[in-house]
């Protein structure tokens, strides 16, 4: 990615941060979403107050470099893989050890440069604005700005990774809900009885997601003493596994497929009955391999969805693909700066 030009005019530009499980994405966006000094850092193990501590040192290369080069920011966006809460601006992540309720808004207000801050040194009101929300709506916003649901206004991406969750923009708003957790549903009732397995993570991300394809192969190979094919002597088991073994015709890999692609049919029918949206985006580390399975999972969303619906909306892989999130945080940030994200 090019580094940020000297510019007479003096563009402004934006940061936007995208925080994942296992890694830390970040760069500079000009309101025409061109990206600069745009780099990914492995969290390589670190935790709590650690990862807090390498968003401030990306936050503050990124401010530099643009600072350097003539070019006002006018905010910065982050997504996180978690919950923001709307009112203290705290967030909990589940996939970051410490990060329950923690303080990531003010570590990073704090470590702004002394111009940056308002006067009186309050750091809970920066003058360049900090923007917090989830990695789910970073994801519609970034495919919705620059993606495959550009000029929608009601669209969900469905993010299915290590766990699911959804992005859901109705109306042109993304909906957040009362407590931030619209959107989470990993936690879709798609089966009965309830097991207290689904207490963890729910229903739907037990059976469907990255780890529920390695949870089910398992549970397979469990039940068919016969089974000796591929995956009982795999060293290891996760949904990469699975898919290999699905592409070399491995009978018990197709069906954990073909389970995870009837629950996939039931939560987009649920999302088609309940929205009513224009497009439904696939996208994680799951999606990926599984775009293959787009006819099936329409066709199976066909027999449960409400039938005017079904037929106004589209099944689409995200274009964006891991860059979803960090386009949404970049649009967050242009959108808190005043600066149109055309």
């Amino acid at each position: 990615m090019p580094p940020i030009p000297d510019a007479a005019a003096a563009e402004p530009v934006v940061v936007a941060v995208d925080l994942g499980g296992t890694k830390l994405a970040a760069g500079l966006f000009t309101a025409a979403g061109v990206a600069h000094q745009r780099r990914a850092t492995p969290l390589a193990g670190r935790q709590g107050r650690a990862v807090g501590a390498l968003i401030v040192e990306e936050v503050r290369r990124l401010l530099d470099q643009a600072l350097a080069a003539g070019h006002p920011v006018g905010a910065i966006g982050i997504a996180i893989p978690g919950i923001v809460d709307a009112r203290t601006a705290r967030v909990w992540a589940p996939n970051i050890p410490g990060w329950d309720d923690y303080p990531l808004r003010d570590e990073v207000a704090a470590s702004l440069p002394v111009a940056a801050r308002p006067a009186g040194g309050n750091v809970t009101a920066p003058a360049v604005p900090i923007i917090l929300d989830s990695d789910r709506a970073a994801y519609i916003l970034g495919e919705a700005w620059q993606g495959v649901a550009r000029g929608c206004r009601d669209a969900i991406y469905l993010a299915v990774g290590t766990g699911i969750g959804a992005g859901i923009l109705a109306g042109g708003q993304v909906l957040r809900g009362v407590g931030g957790v619209a959107g989470a549903i990993g936690w879709l009732a798609l089966d009965r009885p309830f097991s207290p397995d689904y207490a963890t993570c729910g229903c739907f991300e037990l059976h469907a997601s990255g780890a529920g394809l390695a949870h089910a192969a398992l549970r397979l190979l469990h039940d068919r003493a016969d089974y000796q094919g591929v995956l009982r002597t795999a060293p290891s088991l996760a949904a990469r596994e699975v898919f290999d073994a699905y592409q070399a015709g491995d009978p018990l890999a197709h069906d954990v497929l073909r389970q995870a692609v009837e629950f996939w049919g039931m939560a987009v029918a649920n999302l088609v009955s309940l929205f009513n949206p224009e497009k439904i985006i696939f996208g994680g580390g799951v999606f990926g391999p599984a775009v293959q399975f787009l006819p099936a999972i329409a066709a199976e969303a066909r027999r449960w969805a409400q039938p005017i619906s079904v037929d106004q909306v589209e099944l689409v892989a995200a274009r964006l693909g891991a860059d979803a999130g960090l386009y949404g945080a970049a649009r967050l940030a242009l959108e808190a700066a005043s600066l149109d994200p055309r």
